[in-house]
């Protein structure tokens, strides 16, 4: 006579066959993963960078109600195909990533002073042609 609710020696085997082993002829996975359905850590990697991934958090400190510092987290995490999609390619421009990004120009005194001189020489020009303008005008 069986009693109800024990479990039988032959009931705790695990599904797969004695001691865990995979039955004879299925092929073994590895530790954590199932045989069906199971996604790998590039299948999902490859999700994340074609659609992008955005995090965003907001950490706040108080102190009495009195808001003492505020830091705002953003993250984007996505393909540099996508992300130009997006239109960011700031990477491009900055000099330190990428190669073909020019250099900022760092202004020195001699070039402002040579952009002043001629600002200020094309400024008597147009004064100058004014003048005629306003000469022929008056003559004709």
């Amino acid at each position: 006579m069986r009693r109800r609710g024990r479990a039988r020696p032959h009931d705790l085997r695990p599904a797969g066959g004695a001691r865990g082993r995979p039955p004879p002829g299925a092929p073994a996975t590895p530790y954590g993963q199932g045989a069906e359905g199971a996604t790998s850590l590039a299948d999902i990697l490859e999700r994340v960078l074609d659609k992008g991934v955005v995090i965003a958090g907001d950490i706040r400190i108080n102190l009495l109600d009195i808001e003492l510092l505020t830091i705002k987290l953003r993250l984007l995490v996505a393909s540099v195909d996508k992300a130009k999609e997006m239109g960011i390619d700031w990477w491009e421009h900055d000099p330190s990533l990428s190669s073909r990004a020019r250099p900022r120009a760092v202004p020195d005194d001699d070039a402002e002073r040579s952009l002043t001189e001629e600002n200020a020489r094309l400024r008597a020009e147009i004064a100058a042609l004014r003048a005629r303008a306003e000469d022929r005008s008056v003559d004709g």
